[in-house]
């Protein structure tokens, strides 16, 4: 379930955005680099993992990943199997590599999570680890909690196993490479099943009032020492294997029930004002959300080609912002749902990018053992929410700023010019508040000499656009 969003260069990028980054990351206090003893303890590690006992390298499995990627924290292999499916899906073992306590363990600890921004990325765990020992790199044996799941014909799950592993990914792929494979006909058939089971468990979430945001990414472009600032749609090979790391999550959050200790990722439903400002937005973009459909069914009714329908979807990342952690032992939490998913959910497959995913890998190992959950994961499971909501304001402010230096960077050379726009919220002194910019698709605070028209049409001028300061700040244009 995607939360935030990403901010890719599609050029070569100027020393502006290097040096703008490198001033959050000061003003931030983020890390620049590990200290000497985690990097001195990864290489023991990487050099003498723990290795399970059991080889399913037979296994054909796969990586798919943004092009470039090494921090490979899944291969999954899927395959029709009678009437239904089988979901072979391998993740990183990092607990591997590391022991409670010790300098990973406690470094990790204290970064929570990767923090992502433009190309620059502050990593969990030491390289050496994240984008080598310990991750799913082609035609290298790695250990891994292997997850298999026979699901039904409908992409209904009926029988959920984990045990640890190890594993052989025989390739690594990229989502536009698939994808154009699929568009033409000459992918792997593995990937026709992947995409029929995606297609299956898009229909169970949408029968069960559940929608997964299609978030899109964030690019910037350099060209002639001038940026420009777009949205890039995701590929329909992205939606399917996104529905089996949901599926996990799923399978993973059931185990933790009837087991009755983990630790679930939740999300309340929002306040209707949030959903009046959403169909704000809407209407500023001209995007047609008529007052009998619900948001789930406009969401899936955006066109994910179209700029204003991946700005729409990107300002609706703002109903996600009451998503936690619960951890529980004993008597599963009262509304302990996921909103949007309309379902119980929690993290579980990305181990090398977030911390939570290694316990509750472990939580979910033992209940599918039979055997009672270690004791460094119990006594862990109260303090992790708190750990977890520490970092993601970490990653919050971080990717903020990176992209309010992005949107900086775009604007400088237009201040003074005039943009279409309308206020789709407005603070309590009524001459602040926040437009969506019809021709650029973002938000921006804007304030006027009298009070804004909310949900209005209005003239906007860019007065100020200070990559320096990271400001970008319009006024109401006189009519």
């Amino acid at each position: 379930m995607g939360g935030t969003r990403c901010l890719g260069v599609a050029a070569a990028a100027d020393g502006g955005l290097h040096q703008g980054i490198d001033a959050i990351r000061r003003e931030q206090q983020l890390p620049a680099a590990f200290p000497a003893e985690v990097e001195q303890a990864a290489a023991h590690a990487a050099a003498a993992p723990r290795l399970p006992d059991l080889d399913r390298t037979d296994i054909a499995l796969v990586t798919i990943d943004p092009a470039g990627a090494m921090d490979l924290d899944q291969a999954l292999h899927v395959e029709r199997r009678g009437d239904g499916y089988r979901v072979h899906y391998a993740i990183a073992d990092v607990a591997a590599f590391l022991r409670p306590g010790d300098a990973i363990d406690l470094e990790a600890h204290h970064r929570g999570e990767t923090l992502y921004g433009a190309d620059v990325k502050i990593p969990l765990h030491p390289k050496r680890l994240s984008e080598g020992a310990a991750s799913l790199l082609p035609d290298q044996v790695r250990p891994a909690l292997l997850w298999t799941m026979d699901l039904d014909g409908t992409g209904e799950g009926v029988v959920v196993d984990v045990r640890r592993a190890l594993v052989r990914s025989r390739a690594r792929f990229d989502y536009a490479g698939v994808q154009a494979d699929v568009d033409c006909g000459r992918a792997d058939p593995m990937w026709d099943v992947l995409r029929e089971i995606g297609m299956l468990r898009k229909r169970r979430e949408q029968d069960r009032g559940g929608i997964s945001l299609p978030l899109p990414e964030q690019e910037m472009d350099e060209r002639s020492g001038r940026w420009t600032l777009d949205y890039r749609a995701r590929h329909p090979v992205e939606d399917w294997n996104e529905q089996i790391s949901l599926l996990t999550g799923m399978a993973a959050a059931h185990l933790m029930r009837e087991g009755g200790v983990g630790l679930l990722r939740t999300l309340p439903p929002p306040p209707s004002w949030m959903l009046q400002r959403l169909r704000r937005g809407a209407k500023a973009l001209r995007l047609d959300w008529p007052e009998d459909l619900a948001y789930q069914d406009f969401i899936r009714s955006l066109d994910p080609n179209d700029p204003k329908a991946i700005a729409m979807m990107v300002t609706c990342t703002t109903l996600l912002r009451g998503a936690a952690y619960v951890a529980f032992h004993g008597e599963p939490p009262e509304n302990a749902g996921h909103w949007a998913l309309a379902s119980e959910y929690t993290h579980v497959t990305a181990p090398l990018r977030r911390l939570v995913d290694r316990y509750t890998g472990e939580v979910c190992l033992s209940l599918c053992a039979g055997r009672p959950v270690p004791d460094w994961v119990t006594s862990a499971l109260p303090t992790l929410p708190a750990t977890m909501q520490r970092s993601a304001q970490r990653a919050g402010r971080f990717e903020r700023a990176v992209i309010d230096l992005a949107e900086a960077l775009t604007l400088a050379p237009r201040v003074g010019e005039e943009f279409d726009g309308s206020i789709v919220e407005v603070e309590k002194d009524k001459s602040r508040g926040v437009a969506m910019l019809r021709e650029l698709a973002i938000e921006a605070p804007v304030q006027g000499d009298s009070p804004l028209p909310l949900g209005e049409g209005v003239s906007l001028r860019l007065v100020e656009a200070d990559p320096g300061t990271r400001v970008v700040r319009f006024e109401l244009a006189t009519p």
